[in-house]
């Protein structure tokens, strides 16, 4: 490169938003390097990523190949998902090692993946776009400015309305008898149920062909075989994958540019800033770690994008030095999650839908959604027994089921976690469970936070304290998705219902932990540091009023990539 740069852009982060910024900067002829932590599963130059190093780098769209990321990826829990040693853990692709290291101040997990696609390896694909009303409150820019954004985003992955099977149709049927209304919409300003906007391809037709080979699927479109959340790996090639993950859909179109080169395995510790009396403070370059043979080196760019996501880019901020914000860190928003289970009979599943048993883990883990502004999200899902019991029955912030007397006020039967004969009795009824994740519009509050550790360090750097509390009115909107969503299953039949209450520590949608319009401006470059952009969801200026946040920081991802071409190479 000229100028002594190695790239026009550094990407740091190479999931749900940097793969984002990589494929729109490389389709304007920007020479983009994206600097990914974590393996990369379904390439040529990786062909055993957690057994040995592999290659530095791929700019090539033809190193991609199905048949190893078809072997990469299993239907094990515990290899996929394990928090200690499974493939997509917060880690080095060495499983051997331990994994990275985080404080939470109350305990807790946060569920994040390293590897190339970030935790889109593992998430459900839902891509609703944020409530209209959430960008009243705190962002510098309008909604209206985000829908062409939105639009192209859902156009380019795709995004369809979602196919449910049974476990869809019973939350349909309880929500319809509690008199809730289906909407079509998709800026919410009124609430109702509807499929859900899902970044899977369409169903597979061939499905109806009794010769249809399910495991070794060649075809393209999803299969409703489940395990979704282990790693979609039905198609004929990378970037045809059903789920579509940044790994399968933005990666793919990024390397067909010619113009991006990706390296997994490869830390970034550091951001460095000079100055000069043109341009004040910048950011011209990043020190860099391998985390198979422990090398370091320096790499130069004109524009840094930072996109590790929430705890890693103001980790990352912190520990470079870079100017002081009272905002960074700070903020942090994860829609304060609960779990509500219902288990129902043969016969009241037959009243109500015509199938004897729901069957959790057939079908797209997640199908349909119920939307209420100003409360948040209701969404049934369906996984493995095993993630299955611990996220139904395993989790709470009420201790065990039999310390809480039955509250006869309120629509469930049981609070807390399960264990015992009651656990072997639920998990019995496991294929007529039905399970509601809530996610709530939590609010922005500044003493939620990342900070660093003072004295404890691993081999990136100090590492991050994350903490979290909701507020009163967190609380009672959680509190108030809870009973909508027992009350329908209540009117649907359901035999039992259990509420978990969450925790507030598990953190699944973390946001807003570097607000646009208070640590960048409109443009999502840093207020105090030139030439220096975030594209994760940290840069989201609050929790988007309850959706899952990927589809609104891809649209943003995608507005700031034209904001870059814009200002610095325009």
């Amino acid at each position: 490169m000229s100028n002594g740069y190695d790239a026009d852009v550094i990407i740091i982060g190479a999931g749900g938003g940097g793969a984002v910024v990589a494929k729109e900067l490389g389709e304007k002829g920007l020479k983009v390097l994206v600097m990914e932590a974590g393996p990369w599963y379904g390439n040529k130059q990786w062909p055993e990523p957690n057994q040995k190093p592999g290659g530095i780098g791929s700019s090539s769209y033809e190193d991609l190949d199905i048949d190893l990321l078809k072997g990469s990826f299993t239907d094990l829990e515990d290899d996929m998902n394990d928090t200690i040693t499974g493939k997509f853990r917060w880690g080095p692709a060495n499983r051997d090692r331990s994994p990275w290291m985080r404080v939470h101040q109350e305990g807790g997990y946060t569920w994040q993946n390293a590897g190339v696609g970030g935790t889109t390896l593992s998430y459900f694909a839902n891509s609703p776009r944020a409530y209209p009303r959430a960008f009243e409150q705190d962002w510098p820019i309008s909604y209206e400015e985000m829908i062409p954004y939105y639009e192209k985003v859902e156009s380019t992955l795709p995004v369809h309305p979602a196919t449910g099977t049974s476990k869809e149709d019973i939350f349909y049927y309880g929500l319809k008898k509690a008199g809730w209304n289906y909407t079509d919409a998709v800026n919410l300003t009124e609430p109702g149920y509807r499929p859900q906007p899902n970044a899977i391809l369409r169903i597979n037709p061939l499905l109806n062909d009794p010769d249809f080979d399910l495991q070794n699927n060649n075809s393209v479109g999803c299969t409703l075989r489940g395990h979704c959340i282990n790693g979609c790996k039905t198609g004929p090639t990378v970037d045809s994958v059903a789920k579509r993950s940044t790994l399968v859909s933005y990666i793919p179109l990024a390397l067909a540019t010619g113009n991006v080169e990706i390296r997994p395995n490869t830390f970034v510790t550091r951001i460095h800033m000079e100055e000069n009396q043109t341009e004040g403070v910048y950011v011209d370059r990043i020190t860099w770690r391998n985390t198979w043979t422990g090398e370091t080196g320096e790499l130069r760019a004109k524009v840094i994008v930072m996109a590790g996501g929430a705890i890693e880019t103001p980790r990352l901020w912190l520990n470079s030095g870079l100017p002081a914000n009272e905002w960074v860190g700070k903020g942090l928003t994860n829609h304060a999650f609960d779990c509500i289970s219902g288990i129902f009979s043969e016969e009241s599943l037959m009243n109500a839908i015509g199938m004897s048993d729901i069957k959790p883990f057939v079908g797209q883990t997640s199908a349909a959604r119920f939307d209420h502004p100003g409360l948040g999200v209701m969404e049934p899902f369906g996984m493995g027994p095993g993630i299955y019991s611990i996220i139904n029955y395993g989790l709470s912030q009420k201790g065990y089921y039999f310390q809480n007397s039955p509250d006869e006020a309120e629509p469930w039967d049981l609070e807390g976690m399960v264990v015992g004969e009651l656990l072997k009795e639920f998990m019995r009824n496991y294929q007529r469970t039905l399970c509601i994740a809530i996610f709530t519009d939590d609010e922005v509050n500044q003493s939620n936070s990342i900070t660093l550790d003072p004295v404890l360090m691993d081999e990136n750097g100090f590492i991050p304290v994350v903490t979290y509390h909701m507020s009163e009115g967190d609380k009672e909107r959680r509190d108030s998705l809870a009973r909508i969503a027992a009350r329908s299953m209540r009117l649907a039949g359901a035999e039992v219902i259990t509420r978990a209450n969450w925790p507030s520590d598990i953190y699944l949608h973390i946001m807003s932990t570097m607000r646009m319009g208070y640590v960048t401006d409109a443009n999502c470059e840093a207020y105090d540091v030139k030439h220096l952009f975030i594209a994760d969801n940290s840069v989201l200026s609050n929790g988007i009023g309850g959706p899952n946040p990927t589809l609104t920081t891809q649209a943003l991802a995608t507005r700031t990539s034209e904001k870059i071409i814009e200002k610095y190479f325009s």
